[in-house]
């Protein structure tokens, strides 16, 4: 499997919610986290995904070019080759796009979940991926469809109940 994490250098005399938010990225639960929902949605583990780790600057930023909206949310996903849920004879296969995530966000969100930040960037990972597999959340039951297999996802690869799920 090919996932490359890039994370934002923090600036010089960052607070220590900043640090704390930043230092709860484990890459080695991540990255083992990707291979599980890949293997889970029949992705091939050749197939590419970057996750990157921005600042709420830098995601407000984006937020704002991408969905005109203003203030820095939790997770953007940018799918590139438009892959869907693949089978055992045909996983998907390609470049499945960009995530990412905020940790500073992730970090208030999971405090008010009662979970940990790194609990809620599993679970903002997850849901990253789902997206760039073409699934949303627009109507009720896209969301009881997508929000399902992300808490299906979670729970096997947690070996417990998933995290609460963040709704805005």
């Amino acid at each position: 499997m090919a996932v490359e994490f890039d994370i934002e250098e923090l600036p010089d005399g960052a607070d220590q919610f900043l640090r704390e938010s930043f230092a709860a990225f484990d890459e080695e639960t991540l990255t083992r986290l990707v291979a599980f929902a890949f293997d889970r949605m029949k992705v091939s583990q050749n197939t590419e995904l970057s996750v990157a780790l921005v600042g709420e600057q830098e995601m407000e930023r984006i937020h704002l070019q991408w969905m005109d909206l203003p203030g820095p949310t939790d997770v953007m996903s940018f799918p590139m080759d438009e892959l869907t849920p693949g089978t055992e004879e045909q996983p998907a296969e390609g470049v499945l796009g960009d995530i990412i995530l905020c940790p500073t966000v992730a970090a208030r969100q999971g405090r008010e979940a009662g979970h940990s930040t790194l609990d809620e960037m599993c679970l903002l990972t997850v849901h990253g991926i789902l997206h760039c597999l073409g699934y949303d959340h627009a109507t009720a039951e896209e969301e009881a469809e997508m929000f399902g297999i992300q808490r299906s996802i979670l729970e096997d690869f947690l070996g417990r109940p998933a995290p609460v799920e963040t709704r805005y």
